[in-house]
């Protein structure tokens, strides 16, 4: 039996919005025992002294597609990129990300195989050091659509048709995702994935196309629900949101088209809403040089929808719906740049309790982690960070860790601050 004493100079529990000043946590083993003022110093008490830092709990990003090593290669993962490597690459996003003060994250699935539940077996087994994962391993999703990617090689049929084939959760019908669904639970998921409407990254579809219908849409959620499987589903419009919160959905990510009605609708029901704001950021606030990076078709579509993502956006702000924290970064930034999230808040007038919260104690229960972590009290996981910035106004704070535990075990936590 150990223990172990953080002196904290600002607190942030994930239940009060207040930093307590002087706070500190002592750590029996892998969980916190005590916190408070003044805590007890048992025999052998090992001391960490973070006095000069905001301590807050292990941050959680409910949104990121962990099996791509760089964002600029992400146009070669359908033909160059093996199973193998997409596996690799979802070890190195974990292994960052913990380094980066969010000690759990949501891998959302991906295009083609990645084999990330043996990445987060490996990973709860101590066998590689890593954030921990909560998987949904494939995005269930028809052909053509926003979970496709060979819509790349649309203009080589039998090579983008092969392709199809590798895609063990891509095709049509209720059956179909029934069978789907059930496979997926099986294979261990911890979610299921919808990718329900077109998108902005990929060239040939719209975020305003529905891309399952609602047969299909229903035989998965009802099917995922009987086998006690929660459902999130990509989805931006107020139609096909509105549709999957009739149907039952859990959760939705993104929601950037939607109306107040709709808004009105997911507060009714407490569906969650992971918007992520991150990826439109560069459109909603101008950023020209940022915007510039992103394809050339998803420039365009960020043009054109301007108007509805800063409608949209001033919506979520102004609603009481459960918002997630997540970031969903596949180009312009690296995925285990976690911190971006909070920039991309902040700087549109998010207040930062809020932000603070959905980063934690909501996001732990989006991800049905909430018995043991995001929240800093007794007989929780000591899952810990610890910042030298100022969380309350400053919005690059979470992009600079000065402190991360994970499981009560102190780990090399680092700045991605000046990455670009």
């Amino acid at each position: 039996m150990s223990y172990t004493k953080l002196i904290c100079g600002k607190l942030y529990d994930g239940i009060s919005d207040e930093l307590k000043p002087n706070w500190e946590l002592l750590i029996q083993d892998d969980k916190i025992l005590e916190t408070g003022p003044r805590t007890p110093s048992p025999e052998g008490c090992r001391v960490i002294d973070l006095s000069a830092l905001t301590v807050t709990p292990g941050m959680i990003d409910a949104h990121v597609h962990a099996s791509f090593f760089d964002w600029r290669e992400i146009d070669q993962d359908a033909v160059y990129y093996s199973n193998g490597m997409r596996a690799l690459a979802a070890a190195e996003c974990a292994r960052r990300s913990l380094s980066c003060g969010f000690t759990t994250i949501r891998h959302v699935g991906w295009f083609r195989e990645d084999y990330s539940l043996d990445v987060k077996r490996a990973i709860d087994a101590g066998y590689i050091q890593g954030a921990r994962m909560v998987v949904a391993p494939h995005f269930l999703c028809t052909p053509g659509s926003h979970g496709d990617s060979t819509q790349k090689m649309a203009s080589n049929p039998p090579l983008a048709r092969y392709l199809e084939s590798c895609y063990p959760s891509m095709g049509s019908g209720a059956t179909f995702f029934r069978d789907a669904v059930r496979r997926e639970v099986k294979l261990g998921a911890d979610f299921i994935k919808i990718m329900a409407t077109g998108g902005f990254f990929t060239p040939n579809d719209s975020p305003e196309d529905q891309q399952l219908s609602h047969d299909e849409l229903q035989a998965i959620i009802e099917t995922a629900h009987a086998l006690y499987t929660p459902v999130t589903a990509h989805a931006y419009t107020s139609q096909l949101v509105s549709d999957l919160a009739r149907l039952g959905i859990d959760g939705v990510e993104h929601a950037s088209l939607i109306d107040r009605k709709t808004a009105s609708l997911l507060e009714d029901q407490d569906i969650y809403v992971v918007p992520t704001f991150c990826p439109y950021d560069e459109i909603v606030l101008l950023d020209e040089e940022k915007l510039a990076q992103k394809p050339v078709e998803f420039q365009r579509k960020l043009h054109r929808y301007r108007d509805q993502l800063v409608e949209s956006r001033q919506i979520l702000k102004d609603s009481s719906i459960r918002l997630g924290y997540g970031t969903d970064l596949v180009t312009g930034y690296q995925n285990y740049e976690c911190g971006r999230e909070y920039s991309a808040w902040l700087r549109n007038g998010m207040d930062p309790y809020r932000t603070l919260r959905a980063a934690t104690s909501v996001n732990a229960k989006i991800l049905g982690v909430d018995h043991f972590t995001g929240t800093l009290e007794p007989g929780k996981q000591a899952d810990i960070s610890g910042w030298s910035r100022d969380l309350l106004t400053d919005d690059k704070a979470l992009l600079d860790c000065a402190f991360v535990m994970k499981a009560g075990k102190e780990l090399a936590a680092m700045s991605v601050l000046n990455a670009y």
